[in-house]
């Protein structure tokens, strides 16, 4: 099982190094590993659990946050605006296509990676469609928007080496850009 102490933190090395793809068929050690990533979100939102194991609540989790270098993810949100939940495990995802307009969560992001504040607005594309492998190796392309979508640019972004924060604004960090959307 899957705890914070095996969530590297900000400032390790393996955060800011490109991420290798994996090698299809997917191993039976990488799809463990997959597994293990989603249970920890799914954990992680159980208060119980979450409270019995000092977790904090996570929607997702690339590998290079567990220290390995692969381009894995895991994604768990519950329940979007339309009653929908969002469980997905994704090998060598890619954003093939995304919108012009951008968007942003009013209260910043956070990472599992990431244990201080760090304040300010992170503009992502609104809407983003992604190419990846499922789990069991099937080709994988959906558009997402809103929320899912921010989550997957943030996941994605640990997979190329890239911190939420690189994306502040220093000189004015809570100003929206012009038409962003503000997501909820």
């Amino acid at each position: 099982m899957i705890t914070m102490e095996n969530i590297i933190r900000d400032g390790h090395e393996t955060l800011r190094n490109k991420a290798e793809e994996v090698k299809l068929p997917i191993s039976t050690e990488d799809k463990t590993t997959l597994d293990e990533m989603l249970e920890f979100l799914k954990n992680s939102q159980d208060e119980t659990i979450a409270k019995k194991y000092g977790l904090r609540s996570g929607v997702g989790l690339a590998a290079p946050q567990i220290n390995v270098s692969k381009k894995m993810l895991a994604v768990y949100i519950q329940d979007d605006s339309k009653g929908n939940s969002i469980e997905l495990q994704l090998v060598n995802p890619k954003i093939v296509s995304h919108s012009v307009q951008k968007a942003y969560l009013p209260g910043g992001e956070g990472c599992l990676s990431v244990d201080e504040s760090k304040p300010g607005l992170v503009h992502r594309n609104y809407k983003v469609t992604i190419e990846a492998f499922d789990i069991d190796g099937t080709p994988f392309k959906k558009r997402f928007k809103g929320y899912p979508a921010i989550v997957l640019q943030h996941e994605i972004d640990h997979l190329n080496g890239v911190m939420f924060y690189d994306y502040i604004n220093q000189n004015d960090p809570f100003k929206p850009l012009d038409d962003a959307v503000e997501v909820n």
